[in-house]
Parts: C-alpha cells; structure tokens; sequence
C-alpha cells in the first residue's frame, strides 16, 4: 500500500475516531477496505494484489449483503484462506471521493454516513473487476 504522508495522517485521525467511538464499529471495516483500495501498490507485488482483492472482496460482502461487523470479519478471515488465488487488477484512474471527503466528518454524527458513501463509491470505481471478484468470492 503507498501513499502520501498527508493521506496517511488523516487516515490515521479517521481511524482514531473510529476506535475511540464504539458507535463507530460498523462505519471502521468499511473505512479500511475503502483506504485500501484507493492505494493499491505495486502489482509486482504479491501482498498487494492480495490486499486489493480481499479488500474489494470484504466491501462488495458489506455492501451488497450487509451483516454485522463480527460477521464481515469471519468472511474475510475465510477469503484469506483462498488469497493465493487472487490476480493483479488494474486500478480506476481516479477516485470519485477520497479520505479528503470523510475526514471533515470525523467523529462527527456524520461520520458513519460519509464512510459508508466512501465505501460504495470506491467500490462503484472498481467497476470493472465487480464480476471477476463475485466470481471469486463465490469460490468459482
């Protein structure tokens, strides 16, 4: 995962609320998949094309089958099983909202709302691989 200092410092303050909240559980999942996916790395390199996927894996569960936070976690820990499986992707070439957009609202009553539209749009910006990672996920 690369990015720049700055990014990483208000990744860092969203995260803090996020601990320091517990009504923030459910928004902190979602705020990490999303971050990652934003900064997927070198695709040379394994753990980074692992990470995208689990990643992009964990937000399509959470989005578009939504569960608690325990739940998401028991089927991430399940993706890693199969992570070796996973491909490089080719990342959008932009982003149409990032950590920028959230961090005004952290730990705010907005917070969990601005996560949530983080998650679905970063995961909106993945488009193209939506079916090759269902696929994957399914285990097909």
């Amino acid at each position: 995962m690369t990015s720049s200092p700055a990014c990483w410092a208000a990744f860092g303050r969203l995260l803090a609320q996020e601990y320091l909240q517990p009504r923030l559980e459910g928004a902190h999942r979602l705020s990490v998949d999303a971050y990652a996916v934003q900064h997927p790395g070198d695709p040379a390199d394994r753990r980074a094309v692992q990470s995208v996927g689990l990643h992009l894996a964990r937000l399509m569960v959470q989005l578009e089958t939504p569960r608690p936070p325990r739940q998401t976690n028991s089927v991430m820990l399940a993706f890693a099983n199969r992570k070796h499986t996973l491909i490089p992707l080719h990342p959008p070439s932009s982003f149409s909202m990032t950590i920028a957009d959230v961090t005004p609202f952290a730990g705010k009553s907005e917070h969990a709302h601005k996560v949530q539209e983080w998650a679905r749009s970063a995961w909106n910006d993945w488009a193209a691989h939506h079916d090759w990672i269902r696929r994957w996920a399914r285990g097909d």
